[in-house]
């Protein structure tokens, strides 16, 4: 049985209508609003689901559907028919449109090939017309030149005199006719041409004169447009530079302002010659004229272009006098203020004008103006090209050439010209680091002159003589640099070749301890003075000088810090350990001079590294000649310091071998064994202990790295050959090598103290050799075999086996003559069991690889034996400076 149909709830047919289907369609939203109302009658009635509603509905809205999509497929192929239709017309109208194009773009080009032939027949005519013209006009110019000529040669300038009085225009023809009659009348020669060029001659003054004076009272009454009418009007006639001359001569900047002497500061000139104050920065007078120069310059750069055609050459002329004439004075007169001062003084304010005068060139070259200079429209030629078509040569316009900017660069190196020309600069410069130095040490020199015991003989005579033959001879027959330096430093000095040590004078101040000593803060001083004179030589020497003028002042620096300072304090330092008296203690004090000899050179080194060097980098041969300089100066101060640190080692080693000279035969054999066991260490024990200790505190106190090691390692090697000999004197008895074991083991312990690994084992061997002393008889024979003593051969260690109180017993188990059987001609080395000093020499070859260098002779130790050369080659480097260079 069928369910009969059922119309649609309007609801649902405004669903199904085919604008619900054209906007965004979602499908639940679809089946929700169709039953919508079906599921809120199901929701109402209390019974069973009754599905028939939904069913007749969805089946109705399914017809409705197809109906739908019917009309939507008929509709849609209509539309597509006619959009075939519309395409085919369209392409159709395309295809007309694009030949229409083509017809019109063919007979444009065949319009553009008229015009161009139109054209080029046109730029013909136009040439000839032009070629035409240009005839015309020389021909018009000739006859005209010619006709003034006949009249000026009649004396006649009433034409001209009526041209002139036209107006500006006029005398704008007046000046071109003149300058042109000028230049014919040196070319003709014919008779009275001399009386006609003489006329022209009187004229163009006359012409000349009115137009200057007509400038003038332009100028005056302050009419910029006549005073255009006239430059313009003279650089037609002439160039126009006697305009421009006119202009910068009444000009009120050079006229009105009548300079008086500078009135500097006086704070200012106290501070000039001091080389502690920092150098002045600004100069009140400097400081106002360049402010008045760029307030006027600022003024007439407006002026001059709206006055002048060719702006550029007037700005030149005006600042060329300015330079010329106004800073120069100003520049003079504060140089004149200085030559009753130190060279300090000029020197700084050169360096101040300098300065000043950069910066202020860079504020004028933002007013550079273009330098070409507009053409006159009368005159579109020069007369030679007019009549012979060449083009003209105007000297005026070569005047502007050179830009404002390239003008103020040669201008300021001009004003500085007399003053660091040549050597000027460089020789006040050196002359004046050289006095300041002297000046400065005076007093340290004064004191190492009265420390000098030895005269002439020492190296600070030698050092005396080798300044005093710098300063009389210089190459080429000129005064060179370190020879000006010598001769500063003998003069402030009062030192010469042939002159003695004098006693002090009345009037010069009482030298003190503290004078001659060595001080970083000295160093630093004159390295101030000396970067500041660097910077000096930067600002005003030549880009291409600042090398050669550098490594100058380098060897001004090193004959004062290096000769004068650090090895005048060396060479006084090695004269008092050559006068001292070798029986008494040494003074460590040589270690404070070394100490502060490797701070100087260190922060010396560093300046020549940073500060120095750098400046020479664009001179590759001046720069490795600076570098050959230094190290050759720094390796003689090092040879030098070297020489102490030798010669006090030397001083410490006698003394020690003094204090054990002291050692009493029996005290190692003592008769009352109770007042010997009283004792701790013998008396030069304590002495010798007392001693290094007193050594390895200086050494720490005043030196540092390799330095302290390599002195601390000499002292120690040595005072172990010492001790290596001193066993071998004194006889030793079972008690007295407990007294001995004693004094070892405080050797060994101020030894550690040194804190240097090659020490400790070779006073760990001398522990060891004390205890042979030690042991008993029978078991001496394995003890010696075993340890540092077993690398040594047996027959090295005899001379000390033989001081044992009992061994004439003990030496029964050495010769033993079983012994001799078992060695089987193999001697004394296959009977310990053990090498010979090879062995020693062995276990130390890595010490020698790190640390290699001969050992340090010393005297009276020539023949210490075969066991301390067997340590000779642990040697450490001698002193050398912080900084290698």
């Amino acid at each position: 049985m069928s369910v009969p149909s059922r119309a649609l709830e309007p609801s649902v047919e405004g669903h199904l209508r085919l604008e619900a289907f054209e906007g965004k369609f979602d499908v639940k939203d679809f089946v929700g609003a169709i039953s919508e109302k079906l599921i809120a009658q199901s929701k109402a009635d209390s019974g069973p689901f009754d599905p028939k509603p939904f069913i007749r509905t969805f089946e109705a809205a399914v017809d409705k559907l197809i109906a739908v999509r019917k009309d939507v497929q008929v509709k849609t192929e209509q539309m597509e028919k006619s959009v075939r239709v519309a395409e085919r017309d369209y392409s159709k109208k395309m295809s007309e449109l694009n030949r229409g194009f083509e017809a019109v773009g063919q007979s444009f080009s065949g319009m553009e090939t008229k015009m161009n032939e139109v054209g080029r027949t046109a730029i013909r005519i136009g040439e000839q017309m032009e070629s035409v013209h240009q005839q015309r006009q020389r021909a018009q110019a000739a006859y005209d030149l010619i006709d003034y000529y006949n009249q000026f040669a009649k004396d006649d300038t009433t034409r001209l005199d009526g041209l002139k009085k036209e107006g500006k225009e006029g005398r704008r023809k007046v000046a071109v006719l003149l300058r042109r009659l000028a230049t014919v009348a040196k070319e003709v020669d014919l008779p009275h041409s001399d009386k006609t060029r003489e006329n022209i001659d009187r004229y163009c003054e006359k012409f000349e004169k009115d137009m200057l004076h007509l400038f003038d009272r332009a100028y005056r009454r302050g009419d910029p447009k006549m005073m255009h009418h006239c430059a313009q009007t003279l650089l037609d006639f002439n160039g126009g530079a006697s305009c421009v001359q006119v202009y910068v001569n009444q000009h009120d900047f050079f006229i009105n302002r009548v300079r008086a002497d500078t009135n500097i500061d006086d704070r200012l000139w106290d501070a000039l010659p001091d080389p502690d104050a920092p150098p002045p920065v600004f100069e009140t007078g400097l400081q106002d004229l360049f402010q008045e120069i760029r307030t006027t310059v600022g003024q007439e750069a407006q002026i001059v272009q709206a006055v002048f055609p060719n702006p550029a050459y007037v700005m030149q002329v005006f600042l060329q006098r300015v330079f010329a004439q106004s800073i120069q004075q100003h520049l003079e007169q504060l140089v004149a203020k200085t030559t009753t001062m130190p060279d300090l003084a000029s020197l700084r304010i050169l360096q101040l004008v300098h300065q000043q005068t950069s910066v202020l060139v860079e504020d004028l070259k933002a007013y550079e103006l273009p330098s070409v200079i507009p053409r006159s429209p009368i005159d579109s030629s020069e007369f030679n090209r007019t009549l012979k078509g060449m083009p003209a040569s105007n000297a005026s316009n070569t005047a502007t050439a050179a830009t404002i900017s390239t003008m103020l660069e040669t201008a300021m190196e001009e004003l500085f010209v007399p003053y660091t020309e040549g050597q000027r600069y460089l020789e006040k410069e050196s002359r004046s680091l050289s006095e300041m130095y002297a000046s400065y040490l005076t007093k340290f020199t004064r004191y190492h002159e009265r420390t000098d015991t030895k005269g002439k003989s020492s190296m600070f005579g030698r050092m005396v003589d080798q300044l005093s033959a710098a300063a009389a001879t210089s190459p080429s027959g000129s005064s060179s640099t370190s020879a000006q330096a010598a001769a500063a430093l003998m003069r402030f000095r009062g030192l010469g070749a042939s002159a003695e040590r004098a006693p002090e004078k009345p009037g010069e101040d009482p030298i003190h301890e503290e004078d001659g000593i060595l001080s970083v803060d000295v160093a630093e001083t004159m390295l101030k003075w000396h970067a500041e004179a660097i910077g000096r030589c930067v600002e005003l020497s030549s880009s291409s000088d600042v090398p050669k003028h550098t490594f100058a002042l380098l060897r001004v620096l090193s004959a004062a810090i290096g000769n004068s300072y650090i090895e005048t304090a060396i060479e006084s330092a090695l004269a008092r350990l050559d006068a001292a008296d070798m029986k008494t203690e040494p003074s460590m004090q040589p270690l404070t001079v070394l100490r502060e000899v490797d701070l100087i050179c260190h922060l010396w080194q560093r300046y020549v590294t940073m500060a120095l060097l750098p400046l020479a980098s664009s001179s590759v041969t001046v720069r490795r000649e600076m570098v050959v300089f230094n190290n050759q100066a720094v390796s003689r101060i090092e040879g030098g310091a070297n020489q102490v640190s030798q010669k006090l080692t030397d001083a410490v080693v006698s003394w020690l071998s003094t204090q054990l000279a002291k050692q009493k035969r029996t005290d190692f054999k003592p008769r009352n064994d109770d007042l010997s066991f009283a004792r701790v260490n013998t008396e030069p024990c304590i002495a010798c202990c007392d001693v290094l200790e007193k050594v390895r505190d200086a050494a720490k106190a005043t030196l540092s790295g390799k330095n302290l090691e390599g002195f601390l390692t000499e002292v120690g090697v040595a005072f172990h050959s010492l001790l290596l000999e001193h066993l071998k004197k004194f006889p030793v008895s079972a008690t007295g090598g407990l007294m001995l074991a004693k004094d070892l083991k405080s050797y060994q312990d101020v030894i550690d103290s040194f804190s240097i690994p090659s020490l400790h084992e070779r006073f760990e061997f001398i522990r060891q050799l004390g205890n042979v002393f030690l042991v008993k008889p029978d078991i001496l024979k394995s003890y010696i075999t075993e340890g540092y003593l077993g690398r040594i051969d047996a027959n090295l260690l005899r001379p000390y086996l033989v001081q044992r109180s009992d061994w004439g017993q003990a030496e029964k188990g050495f010769n033993d003559p079983t012994d001799s059987v078992v060695a089987d001609g193999k001697g004394m080395r296959d009977r310990f069991g053990m090498g010979r000093l090879s062995m020693i020499m062995k276990d130390l070859e890595p010490l020698r690889d790190q640390i290699s260098m001969p050992s340090m002779p010393m005297p009276g130790m020539s023949n210490l034996g075969n066991i301390a050369s067997s340590f000779a080659n642990a040697r450490p480097p001698r002193f050398s400076s912080s900084v290698a260079t």
